[in-house]
């Protein structure tokens, strides 16, 4: 099959799927004329692909996955430990996102939004001035060393 009937069948872009040609997830063979040949192995192929990456898998990480997948002794437990580590940063990123979610609640009440710009406690943390003391919810640094 075509790449565009590949695209069809897996719901993936040509574009997409060239860029998985490029990165080594894919490699069709080629026809005499120069167009690209796919196979059912490549729509199998592709939806793995797109499976992990909805489950926040990089490219790297998948190919990873691929690798052992096509290794006939490899054990499950080497795809749970990718998993397990995956998981893990997820969690990471959900503490990291929480902490920013409070920062900005703090910005938000620091703000009764009646302010002139130039005392707007919102930008003037952005800029690293201190916050003008009010009798609202003092700002707490949040954030800190957050780049």
């Amino acid at each position: 099959m075509k790449i565009g009937e590949l695209s069809t069948q897996t719901g993936i872009t040509v574009e997409a799927l060239r860029f998985y040609e490029r990165e080594g997830l894919i490699t069709p063979r080629r026809r005499n004329s120069g167009y690209r040949e796919f196979t059912t192995e490549d729509v199998e192929r592709i939806r793995f692909v797109a499976r992990a990456k909805a489950l926040g898998f990089s490219l790297r990480e998948i190919r990873e996955l691929l690798e052992l997948d096509a290794v006939p002794d490899a054990t499950s437990g080497e795809v749970k430990d990718a998993l397990r580590e995956k998981l893990r940063q997820v969690q990471e990123k959900i503490e990291h996102l929480q902490q920013i979610r409070h920062a900005l609640e703090q910005l938000e009440c620091s703000c009764d939004g009646s302010d002139v710009r130039s005392e707007c406690p919102i930008l003037r943390y952005m800029k690293g001035v201190p916050a003008k003391p009010s009798v609202s919810q003092p700002l707490s640094a949040p954030m800190q060393g957050a780049a």
